[in-house]
């Protein structure tokens, strides 16, 4: 029927047009609001316009506060969010918050066992209960870890020491893997909250949360003096009031990488870029740690090192900006990324440091470089030793030699003749040329030369005599000078004065006025002196060698000089001087040096590490610490109830050396301690290290000495060693493949 299909396709047309009408608005609708941002509390990406990037993180700065005050590089919004937000002071300079602050108490538990598997700690606390009549649970371990583990703990004790005493009835049952826990508890209060912006006190209720927001998109919030970007949420907890930094996690790198590993310090990109991903992948794998608190991480060691805007620089930005996303897998999961310091030469099993499983990924390596390249300066200069008074001289000569100071003469007897004052002048001339001291050496009196004179001539040609007549009191002249006869007037005064300065050696007979100078003492007051001065002498980092070019790593960048075999090298070993023929260097030496057109004349090597381990430049290669047996008694005795010390004996050693069993043994009882409580307990940077004692008339002990390598629990990357590697040309893959076995590095966003 031509009239029923006319209609029939009428409608279908009015019907086709509402669809595509409410179509069409459906997808303007969908547009509208997929494009409004939602706000924070949902989608933690904007908030009232501000936008912070994914992925999200937050940092708690702060808990248990009480007074707090936050200010804007250029205004802040606050915002109290209950069921809906309230704008509540907009684009203020700063807000101050006071809130009574939460009484914390504290109580003490004893962790008997530690389990990777609930269900088996359940098991082994359900039997103790039959054991003891105090309470036993199960915790989710808080340790800094590379796995989560379960803890059976024995307690509440309402002090350390009822913890301790309990440990002796848990022995008695066999119990001896023991270690007290402390943890904060709150006292409910009523805790009433002031907001004082633009001079008006404003009262907030007990759970107030506040958003505080930077007026503009490119602002930053400040609290305690530092820079932070993103926003801060200030909320109440179990523990008390809590300020949160919630920001974009690359930003928040940029304020971590720089903190653990300084870039000023440990300028290479590539161990930059390690360090980037390692702390990247460490803050995914611990989101939501803190989340009682709200937070993910804090912003200490214990979680990783955050210090906000202050903290960034270039060099460690750009390291976060190039691995941005990037992280390190293991058969496609996130690794727990542990790092240490200073690993002293080898890393360690997991295990063998904290409880829990065989990570296969964070096994013991040697911090060495199998590419390592090495480079040798060889010279055929040196001097015969020159001793004046008992020191050898021949270092303080090739130094003044190199600085056109002095002659070099190879004949030793020259040096131990008395100095002519021709020679003097010219040679303390020479030392005031170098200064742009223009000051003609003058000499007034007769033909002696003697320390007077020679005191004069220095101060006159140094241009030091305001020195002598503003920064010397007449008393200070007569206690320098008691019982000798350094000279009266003004080279009483010159001799005093260069005595005070540690040019001149205190000692009577110098100042005797018939006492003549060698050539030697000469050279000694003269190298002095130069020291005192801001030296033309220029110091840096071994860097490489092409050909006979030394490049060198200045703070500016990066320096250069030919080295020839006619140049001097010297050791300088803790202020000791040797000459050396030949070294061989590996990156990363602190080196000094005097050049003349390009040419080096003299090369100084300081503390130069003999060791190829990768980290060699760390302070904390190796380390001595001496304890008194009191004091390590003391110390002890917090932990475990031994009575008097007896004595502290390693037990068993890991592959890498490290004490990961170590026997206290006490008056009243002994303890076995093992992993990283054995560093906690004997309060050390590491637990690779041997023991002295000393020992009284009786036998007994009375000090422990500590010799040790490290710094750090020893676990994964070694922060150190990623930048030996990084001075020997190993990209950030090679460095972090290294210190974790078998990974990939992939990318999660």
């Amino acid at each position: 029927n031509p009239i029923i299909t006319h209609k029939a396709v009428s409608k279908m047309k009015t019907l086709l047009f509402s669809f595509r009408r409410y179509f069409i608005f459906f997808l303007l609708c969908l547009f509208v609001f997929a494009g409004v941002p939602e706000e924070f509390a949902e989608d933690k990406s904007f908030f009232h316009g501000f936008v912070i990037p994914k992925p999200i993180i937050r940092i708690g700065l702060g808990v248990n506060l009480s007074d707090v005050k936050i200010s804007s590089s250029s205004g802040v919004k606050v915002y109290e969010a209950k069921e809906n937000y309230k704008l509540i002071a907009d684009n203020v300079d700063e807000v101050w918050i006071k809130g009574n602050k939460e009484k914390l108490n504290e109580k003490f538990l004893i962790q008997v066992v530690q389990s990777e598997k609930k269900e088996d700690a359940e098991i082994i606390a359900q039997e103790l209960r039959t054991k003891i009549e105090s309470k036993v649970s199960v915790a989710q371990s808080t340790e800094d870890g590379a796995a989560d583990t379960y803890q059976v703990l024995v307690g509440d004790f309402r002090t350390r020491q009822d913890a301790l005493s309990y440990i002796k009835k848990l022995n008695s049952l066999g119990i001896e893997d023991t270690w007290i826990l402390r943890e904060n508890i709150t006292e409910e209060e009523s805790r009433p909250l002031w907001l004082l912006v633009n001079d008006e006190l404003k009262s907030l209720n007990d759970d107030t949360v506040l958003y505080f927001i930077p007026s503009h998109a490119r602002s930053f919030l400040s609290f305690k003096g530092r820079d932070y970007r993103g926003i801060f949420i200030l909320q109440s907890t179990r523990k008390g009031v809590v300020l949160i930094n919630v920001l974009n996690l690359d930003d928040y790198l940029k304020g971590v990488v720089p903190s653990e590993l300084s870039p000023y310090q440990f300028s290479e990109l590539e161990a930059q870029k390690a360090q980037s991903i390692a702390a990247r992948t460490y803050a995914f794998k611990k989101l939501g740690l803190n989340e009682d608190l709200g937070f993910d991480l804090d912003d200490t060691p214990n979680s990783q090192f955050y210090k906000g805007m202050n903290a960034e620089h270039p060099l460690s930005s750009l390291a976060v900006d190039q691995t941005s996303g990037q992280v390190a897998l293991y058969k496609g999961k996130l690794i727990d990324a542990l790092y240490t310091s200073t690993c002293g030469g080898m890393t360690e099993d997991v295990e063998k440091i904290f409880n829990g499983p065989a990570l296969p990924y964070l096994r013991s390596v040697e911090c060495v470089y199998e590419n390592q390249k090495e480079y040798s300066l060889a010279s055929e200069r040196s001097i015969l030793p020159v001793y004046i008074d008992g020191k050898n001289i021949s270092p303080q000569i090739a130094f003044l030699n190199s600085l056109g100071i002095i002659p070099l003469e190879t004949d030793p007897v020259f040096y131990n003749v008395e100095v002519s004052l021709e020679e003097a002048k010219n040679w303390i001339g020479n030392a005031a040329l170098i200064f742009g001291k223009n000051n003609p050496a003058s000499y007034e009196g007769g033909t002696e030369f003697n320390v007077q004179r020679l005191a004069g001539l220095m101060v006159d040609s140094f241009g030091w005599q305001e020195r002598v007549d503003n920064l010397m009191f007449p008393g200070e002249k007569d206690f320098v000078l008691k019982n000798s006869n350094g000279g009266d007037g003004d080279n009483g005064d010159n001799v005093a004065y260069l005595i005070q300065s540690g040019i001149f050696p205190p000692t009577d007979d110098l100042q005797d006025p018939e006492r003549y100078i060698s050539r030697g003492e000469l050279i000694d007051y003269l190298n002095k002196a130069v020291l005192s001065h801001e030296t033309p002498i220029e110091e840096g980092l071994f860097n490489r060698m092409e050909k006979d070019s030394v490049f060198i790593d200045v703070e500016k960048g990066e320096e250069q000089f030919v080295f020839s075999p006619d140049t001097y090298i010297l050791i300088n070993s803790h202020g000791d001087y040797f000459f050396a023929s030949e070294v061989y260097l590996i990156g990363g030496e602190k080196i000094r040096w005097i050049e003349k057109d390009g040419l080096a004349v003299y090369v100084e090597i300081i503390d130069l590490p003999q060791t190829n381990v990768l980290d060699r430049s760390s302070p904390y290669r190796s380390w001595q610490v001496r304890k008194s047996k009191m004091d390590l008694e003391k110390r002890i005795n917090q932990y475990y109830p031994i009575g008097e010390l007896i004595d502290i004996i390693p037990q068993k050693r890991s592959e890498s050396n490290r004490v990961v069993e170590l026997l206290i043994s006490g008056t009243e009882t002994q303890a076995v301690v093992e992993g990283l409580r054995v560093r906690r307990v004997l309060g050390l940077k590491e637990i690779l290290f041997v023991i002295d004692r000393d020992y009284d008339d009786s036998g007994s002990i009375t000090y422990f000495e500590f010799n040790g390598r490290g710094w750090g629990h020893g676990v994964g990357l070694c922060q150190v060693g990623a930048y030996g590697m990084a001075k020997a040309g190993a990209d950030y893959e090679e460095i972090l493949q290294k210190y974790y076995f078998g990974i990939t590095i992939g990318e999660i966003y």
